[in-house]
């Protein structure tokens, strides 16, 4: 029984070595990329300290159904479902690198019956001859890994599953903050066809005085064709936002992976989104380090390090270890037998002596690639302070829009009701009641695309940010 522990032994062999072997390459450190950073945000208040952050982020926005929806999202979007499959993909990978490192053992077995013919030397007459042979044996081999090369590998792969983990994470948030957004621009479709439908029983109302007055010939018929134009240039908005309202529903029910089905405008309240709690004050710009395609660039960063170590180490001699252990016999009956025992153990080193600089090559390309990810970390970090400081300045300038916009519509409202009293009294010409009346009209779906702007530019700042951040205010 003693040969019965060789495949142990080798086993054994392999521990032992691979929890003691060097790693050839550079370790991973976080590089400098040459970004400064600023402890704050140039375009956010930096009165206070910024809070911790917390998510889920959408629900700052106080509206139930637009949980629900992204709840939804979350469970049946096939682009989530996609980067999860990927996500089991690179974790088998991952197991296949790591047993790498492990001994290999195998069972053989082999069983033969030949025929052949056989001539005596005595009668000189040819005979047929049958033998059997059969074999049992548990062959196993082992790489020691003493310049690390497979720890590399498992290292890089063990990366690549942190990439891909990230990457669902990038989806997400990606998906995430285009259902949100989608879900704003349906309410505020809803708002301004009310708002134009609104307005169309207006017109309606004041051709109406306009056909009255007409026809008891105190008005012109300059003022009736005025009176119709408008009216029908507001009716032919209408086929246009009902079009724009059905495709945002059906992109959305794509992202919620349901069939592409559309419901009627629904009447909204004219302050139908509420006024978002400020963004709290002196958020650290290192908050950024959790957005996931930060953290992606970084692990694909460790992946590349790892394979110079791969490459590195593939330029020393790679040392195996191969035994087996097994029976062999020419009657099956007495195969497992001591005396028909056979073994081997056997060690083998390669060592590269020419391959016309193939591996030094090799080595010099895995450099250059993580030369390559090291830009492209440095190029997603910098792109991120750069939508998050466009998003900050955007907010500061809609929300002085908005502002500016109010003002406007109530000086629109107020003065189309000084002119359409005037005009019945015959004080002003209907040219001053259609100005007044269009300004109205536009004002009003000026301020729906603001507050448009405004929430969709919450959403592009929680996504640029990665998320929420804390408890004062969403």
């Amino acid at each position: 029984m003693k040969h019965a522990l060789l495949c142990l032994s080798i086993a054994l062999a392999a521990l032992l070595v691979s929890s003691g072997c060097m790693k050839l390459g550079p370790d991973y450190h976080r590089p400098d990329t040459g970004i400064q950073a600023p402890g704050t945000y140039q375009h956010a208040l930096t009165e206070t300290a910024a809070p911790e952050p917390q998510d889920p982020w959408w629900e700052a926005f106080g509206k139930s159904e637009l949980n629900q929806v992204v709840g939804e999202v979350l469970k049946n979007n096939l682009d989530i479902k996609k980067a999860t499959a990927r996500i089991l993909e690179v974790r088998s990978q991952f197991v296949q690198a790591r047993a790498d490192r492990f001994p290999t053992i195998n069972l053989q077995g082999q069983g033969q019956r030949q025929r052949q013919p056989a001539t005596t030397f005595i009668s000189g007459t040819s005979q047929k001859r049958e033998t059997e042979s059969y074999t049992l044996t548990l062959p196993a081999s082992f790489e020691l890994d003493l310049w690390g090369r497979l720890a590399r590998a498992e290292e890089a792969v063990q990366a690549d599953l942190l990439q891909a983990e990230e990457n669902r994470h990038t989806v997400a948030q990606t998906v995430v903050a285009e259902t949100i957004s989608l879900y704003f621009q349906i309410e505020s479709l809803d708002r301004r066809i009310q708002i134009t439908e609104q307005s169309i029983k207006g017109f309606r109302r004041s051709l109406a005085l306009v056909e009255n007055l007409y026809e008891r010939g105190l008005t012109s018929v300059l003022d009736l064709r005025q009176a119709r134009r408008i009216l029908a240039q507001a009716e032919a908005l209408l086929p246009s936002l009902r079009q724009d309202h059905g495709t945002t529903q059906q992109k959305l029910a794509v992202l919620l992976g349901r069939y592409p089905k559309t419901r009627l405008p629904r009447v909204q309240p004219e302050e139908y989104l509420r006024r978002l709690a400020p963004v709290p004050p002196g958020l650290p710009s290192d908050l950024l380090l959790r957005r996931p395609d930060i953290r992606a660039a970084e692990a694909n960063l460790k992946a590349l390090n790892a394979r110079v170590g791969v490459s590195k180490a593939s330029r020393f001699p790679r040392i195996t270890l191969t035994g087996s252990f097994g029976y062999s016999s020419d009657q099956l009956n007495q195969l497992v037998q001591p005396e028909s025992e056979l073994w081997n153990i056997a060690l083998g080193v390669v060592q590269p002596l020419f391959d016309a600089g193939k591996l030094k090559a090799g080595q010099r390309a895995a450099e250059a690639r993580y030369e390559q990810g090291l830009a492209d970390y440095a190029k997603t970090v910098l792109t991120a302070f750069s939508e998050v400081e466009g998003a900050f300045l955007t907010r500061k300038e809609q929300l002085e829009r908005r502002d500016r916009t109010l003002r406007f519509l109530e000086e629109a409202r107020a003065t189309q009701r000084v002119a359409e009293k005037r005009y019945e009294r015959g004080l002003e010409d209907y040219l001053t009641v259609l100005d007044a009346q269009q300004t109205r009209f536009q004002a009003e779906q000026n301020l729906v695309g603001v507050d448009l702007a405004i929430l969709t530019n919450r959403v592009t700042l929680h996504r640029a940010l990665g998320g929420g951040w804390g408890g004062t205010g969403s």
